[in-house]
C-alpha cells in the first residue's frame, strides 16, 4: 500500500471503454485519435470506488445531528426513534420514483468528486415490500448511471418497531422470506448484516449469511462500530467480502482477518461525524493486512459521498500516507465490491474509469488540499462526462 507507481509526461490510450495503452510520451507511437485531452499540468488517477454507501434514502436528519452536539450518543438516539427507524419511517412512505432521482442526483454529485463505482444498501425498508423497493431504484440506477454501481441487501439494518421485542421473528422473516425474494428477483451482489452492539448477535448474523450464501449473495458485515461484538470474526469465518467500520479492533481481531480474504473496511466520514474512536489503520496495516477506506454516505451519521475527503480524514486521522490513502480508496475498495480486476488501478485491459485534475503540483496535493475540489474532468466506461 506504500507503493504508488506514477510517471511523468505520460499518454494514455483508451478504446471501446477500456485502457488500451499507456506510458511515457516518448514511447507513443499512434498519433491520430477521435478525440485528445491535453492534461498538461494535471494528473491523471483511477476512479475512487466507494464500497460502502447508503445513499437510496428519503430526507435528512439534521435534527439527529444537533442531538448528538448536545451529547446524545447514537444509540439513544435510535432508542428514542431516531437512526435508521427514522429513515425507516419516510422510506415506507415514498415513492419509488422520488427514492430514485434523490439517490441518481447523489451520484452525480459523487461523481463530480472523482467517484466511478459504487455500493449501494438498502435497509431502509426493514419489511420485504420496502427493501424490495429499495432494491429496484439500485437496480435502475444500475441501468442508467455511468458509474459502475452494486447492489447490497441490508435487511438486517435494525429491527423495525413492529418487530421490537420479537427480534428473532425478524431474523426468521429475512430468511425465509426476504432473502429467497430478493434472490429471486436477482436484485442484490451481496448480503450484508448489522453485527453489533444493541443490533444483531453473531449467531443471528451467522445463521443470515448462510441463509444468503445457498441462494449466491457472498456477506459484507458491519462490524465493530460499538463494540468489540464478534462481528469481524463472523465475516471471516463465512468469508465475507469486507467487514465495514470496525472502530473496535484488536489483536484477535487483526489476527482473524490476517488469516482471511476479507477486505477490512474504515468508514472516516461515520467515525467523524459521530465523534467515534477511530479504527487502528496503522496498527492493521503494520501487521500486514490491507486497508479500505468508503464514505458510509447516509443520512444519520456521514451525509458526505466526497472521496475526496475519506482521502484527506484517511491521512489526517488514521495516519495514512497519501500512497496508502489513494490505494485504500481505488483498488482496495475495488477489491471490496468484487471488482477489482476491472476497475480501481490504471492496468492495461481495465475499464477505463479515470479523472484528471485541475492543475495540481504533486498527488500529495489531492488529500492535503481538503477544502476544495481538485476534479476538472471525470471519464466512465471512456466516455467523457
Amino acid at each position: 500500500m506504500q507503493t504508488l507507481h506514477t510517471i511523468t509526461d505520460a499518454y494514455l490510450l483508451i478504446e471501446n471503454g477500456r485502457i488500451k495503452e499507456f506510458g511515457p510520451m516518448r514511447e507513443l507511437k499512434e498519433k491520430r485519435a477521435e478525440r485528445s485531452i491535453d492534461a498538461t499540468g494535471r494528473m491523471v488517477f483511477p476512479c475512487f470506488c466507494d464500497s460502502h454507501t447508503h445513499i437510496v434514502y428519503s430526507g435528512s436528519r439534521e435534527i439527529e445531528y444537533i442531538d448528538k452536539i448536545r451529547g446524545l450518543s447514537y444509540e439513544e438516539i435510535a432508542k428514542r426513534g431516531g437512526g435508521i427507524l427514522n429513515s425507516c419511517q419516510r422510506l415506507r412512505e415514498d415513492s419509488e420514483e422520488s427514492l430514485y432521482e434523490a439517490a441518481f442526483a447523489r451520484l452525480e454529485e459523487m461523481k463530480s468528486y472523482g467517484t466511478g463505482a459504487v455500493e449501494i444498501k438498502s435497509g431502509y425498508g426493514l419489511d420485504t415490500e420496502n427493501e424490495l423497493k429499495m432494491l429496484r431504484v439500485i437496480r435502475r440506477l444500475k441501468e442508467t448511471s455511468p458509474l459502475t454501481v452494486k447492489a447490497t441487501f441490508l435487511g438486517a439494518h435494525a429491527v423495525p418497531k413492529e418487530y421490537l421485542g420479537r427480534q428473532g421473528a425478524y431474523v426468521d422473516l429475512i430468511i425465509k422470506e426476504m432473502i429467497p425474494r430478493v434472490a429471486s428477483e436477482g436484485l442484490a451482489d451481496f448480503l450484508d448484516v448489522f453485527c453489533d452492539k444493541g443490533f444483531f448477535t453473531v449467531d443471528e448474523t451467522e445463521r443470515m449469511m448462510e441463509a444468503g450464501l445457498r441462494y449466491g449473495l457472498r456477506p459484507k458485515i458491519h462490524a465493530n462500530e460499538m463494540a468489540r461484538s464478534g462481528g469481524i470474526q463472523a465475516g471471516t469465518k463465512y468469508h465475507a467480502l469486507s467487514v465495514d467500520h470496525i472502530e473496535y479492533t484488536e489483536d484477535e481481531e487483526i489476527a482473524a482477518l490476517k488469516g482471511s480474504d476479507t477486505m477490512p473496511t474504515i468508514l472516516p466520514g461515520a467515525a467523524f461525524f459521530l465523534n467515534m474512536p477511530y479504527a487502528p489503520a496503522r496498527r492493521m496495516m503494520e501487521a500486514g493486512l490491507p486497508v479500505a477506506i468508503a464514505s458510509d454516505f447516509n443520512p444519520g451519521s456521514s451525509p458526505s459521498g466526497n472521496m475526496q475527503l475519506m482521502l484527506s480524514m484517511a491521512c489526517v486521522n488514521y495516519r495514512m500516507t497519501p500512497e496508502e490513502a489513494i490505494n485504500a480508496t481505488t483498488l482496495n475498495t475495488a477489491y471490496a465490491m468484487d471488482c477489482s480486476d476491472q476497475l480501481g488501478s490504471i492496468a492495461k485491459g481495465k475499464t477505463a474509469n479515470l479523472y484528471i485534475t485541475k492543475p495540481i503540483p504533486t498527488y500529495e496535493f489531492m488529500p492535503y488540499a481538503f477544502g476544495s475540489n481538485k476534479v476538472e474532468t471525470v471519464i466512465l466506461n471512456g466516455e467523457v462526462q
